[in-house]
């Protein structure tokens, strides 16, 4: 899949990262979109980078329908938590996952 296309008619990829718009059973059918895999390096940190990204993946996901965004972030990774609570983000329900 080429950067910005959309995959199987609710997906929006984007170089380095990908947000996912996911059509939910919950909230009368409300579309979310999903952010993953944001990654800034250390050294480009503090620049403004990772607000400009995630400020891009929200205006996207306003402009495709969406009524929500969500994102995870390690617990181990205060700052990174810190990062988006100050963009607004609020740490709503618990993460689980299963490694195989």
């Amino acid at each position: 899949m080429r950067a910005g296309e959309r995959a199987r008619g609710c997906g929006y990829h984007q170089a380095d990262g990908d947000l996912t718009l996911l059509p939910g059973l919950s909230r009368h059918g409300l579309l979310r979109a999903q952010i993953e895999a944001v990654r800034v390096a250390a050294g480009q940190r503090g620049q403004g980078l990772g607000r400009t990204m995630i400020e891009w993946a929200i205006e996207q996901a306003r402009g495709h329908g969406c009524g929500l965004v969500q994102l995870t972030s390690d617990k181990r990774r205060p700052d990174a938590i810190r990062f988006y609570e100050a963009m607004g983000f609020t740490a709503s329900h618990e993460g689980l996952k299963l490694p195989l």
